[in-house]
């Protein structure tokens, strides 16, 4: 029987957790990834050699691969030194090393793939250099992906500095698609730099394909504050278009009390609301589990769990 074919859309953490659980199941992957971030050893990077951001790519690369996890963990290792390497990633070092040897981003992360053993495909967004801007509602434009973390404040539009250009091998992914994943993550700089690409929109829309959306567990402090499910999708929507999504998936865990105070103090983060009234409004499925565990103190989805749910529902 032929696989069914995933497009999982999203930066970093949270498409990497998407697709460490997806990558054991019988379907075709492929993701795209934003190569917008511009902080710690990425930033450093692209600043030095001009290249688009490879953290993100890394992080999913290592995720992706079928090589032992202690194999994987070299590529997460960051250099502790005097000299100018510390802080960097020991993938983002061979992913740049790649880039200046090749000049492609796409056939840097083909070699890597090849050596971790990634059994799916792995995209970037762009092969630009791609500047990401963000406008408050007060109207000051904030620029660079870090800034706009770091700014904690809300955006009223999105966009890039420069004009993108999509590669094509995505837009043809996302045509081709049986299920197409915008992942959690953070709304504003893992998800929207792919919906502020007119060739992803109009390559969405133009898809057979169902739209999944995986609703994010803590708000974002100062973007998303309050926000509840609902919340997520109407700006998803603001940029796709109305009932564009078919489904959503919440996670209807009840946390700890402390564990929620700690996010809360430390970080001013709360778990988002499953806002039933709202939602009743909108035309998408919701798709509840209690899909999260806690390690270390931290909260995070369980990979497999969220993965199966999802291959489930592809298979209906």
């Amino acid at each position: 029987m032929k696989r069914k074919k995933i497009v999982v859309l999203g930066g970093g953490t949270g498409a990497s957790t998407v697709l460490k659980g997806l990558k054991y199941f019988p379907v075709d992957i492929t993701a795209i990834i934003t190569v917008s971030d511009n902080g710690r050893s990425t930033g450093r990077l692209r600043k030095e050699f001009y290249t688009p951001a490879v953290g993100d790519i890394r992080h999913v690369l290592s995720n992706m691969s079928t090589l032992p996890d202690d194999v994987n963990g070299i590529m997460e290792y960051r250099m502790s030194t005097y000299s100018d390497l510390n802080g960097h990633s020991m993938g983002n070092l061979i992913l740049t090393s790649l880039y200046q040897e090749t000049g492609s981003l796409k056939k840097s992360i083909e070699y890597m793939s090849t050596l971790l053993r990634v059994e799916h495909t792995v995209l970037p967004l762009s092969e630009d250099y791609l500047t990401l801007m963000g406008e408050t509602d007060d109207g000051k434009v904030v620029e660079g992906e870090a800034e706009i973390t770091a700014a904690h404040t809300h955006y009223k539009r999105i966009f890039y500095k420069e004009n993108p250009h999509v590669v094509p091998e995505a837009l043809q992914a996302i045509k081709d698609a049986d299920l197409i994943i915008l992942s959690m993550g953070s709304l504003v700089t893992s998800i929207l730099p792919h919906l502020i690409c007119p060739e992803i929109v109009k390559a969405i829309n133009e898809s057979k394909a169902k739209l999944m959306y995986i609703c994010n567990v803590m708000t974002q402090p100062g973007e998303t504050d309050n926000f509840g499910v609902s919340d997520h999708i109407n700006v998803l929507e603001s940029y796709i278009g109305k009932n564009t999504i078919d489904v959503v998936i919440v996670s209807d865990n009840i946390l700890p009390k402390d564990l929620l105070e700690k996010y809360s103090t430390e970080e001013q983060k709360d778990q988002v609301k499953i806002d039933y009234e709202n939602i009743k409004k909108g035309s998408y499925e919701v798709i509840e589990s209690d899909l999260l565990t806690t390690v270390d103190g931290t909260i995070k989805h369980d990979s497999l769990k969220l993965s199966g749910i999802i291959f489930n529902y592809l298979m209906r």
